[in-house]
């Protein structure tokens, strides 16, 4: 299995480096290996690692039930997020550089301590976010066409491309975490709506969930960390010239736009 999990680890590495997409890797470290799939993850962020990048936070996806019963699985999954995926507010985003790009509007927590145990409760994800922002994350698939089971996307580091924040953090206080409505819109036109609820229920559940298993990985969520809690409704996807604004009651707007 180790010759497979590095074989998957470079199909997927060379189709980032060569922005040519490649087959899925599921025929490679099996149907049922999800365990492989994060090895396979882990590979290729040694590799961006040892590139000079920096971790600055996790995402999780999978988060709404439908797409776990379209893949079949009954958990979300994680990825890594890397600096240069943050795309600050007001920096066009190029299409060719994220792989078959699509939009999903969630909200970001900033987290303020250290989550070093997997004996954490809500409350402890609570007491430790400092702040929420409203978020668009830019998926992208490094497998062709899109033909992703779920190992397939967790070896792709969850299917990960680019981010990008709002610039008015709220506390959590101030806001209704579950009930809180998001609407996306494109030129203007609107491709996505939702609620905080549409997110296992409730953000701060995705962030516990993904809290106690990066400590149980060795990559606890620290002070400063960014965390994609998942998605509030459908993802869109998107082409050069769209300009897509996300709206989160009580949270504010953040927009991405795209060139070529």
């Amino acid at each position: 299995m180790d010759r497979e999990i590095r074989e998957a680890a470079d199909r997927l590495w060379d189709a980032m480096q060569s922005g040519e997409a490649c087959a899925p890797v599921r025929d490679l470290i099996g149907e049922r290996e999800i365990e492989a799939a994060y090895k396979v993850q882990e590979l290729n962020t040694e590799r961006r690692l040892g590139q000079g990048r920096r971790i600055v936070g996790r995402k999780t996806g999978l988060t709404a039930k439908s797409v776990q019963a379209q893949l079949g699985v009954s958990q979300p999954d994680y990825g890594m997020l890397f600096d240069d995926m943050d795309i600050p507010s007001g920096t066009e985003i190029s299409v060719s550089e994220v792989m078959q790009p699509k939009v999903e509007a969630e909200i970001a927590f900033i987290m303020g301590d250290i989550l070093d145990t997997e004996l954490l409760t809500s409350a402890d994800i609570i007491a430790s976010v400092d702040f929420a922002v409203p978020a668009i994350e830019v998926v992208g698939s490094r497998v062709q066409d899109w033909d992703i089971r779920i190992h397939d996307t967790i070896a792709d580091n969850a299917s990960s491309g680019v981010f990008v924040l709002g610039d008015s953090p709220r506390r959590l206080s101030e806001i209704d975490l579950r009930l809180c409505g998001m609407v996306m819109e494109r030129r203007g036109q609107p491709i996505s709506n939702g609620a905080g609820i549409a997110c296992l229920g409730s953000p701060v559940t995705a962030c516990l969930w993904l809290a106690k298993v990066m400590a149980r990985e060795g990559r606890p969520l620290s002070k400063g960390d960014i965390v994609l809690t998942g998605a509030l409704g459908p993802m869109a996807q998107v082409a050069a010239g769209d300009a897509v604004t996300a709206r989160i009651n009580g949270l504010g707007s953040v927009t991405a736009c795209f060139q070529d």
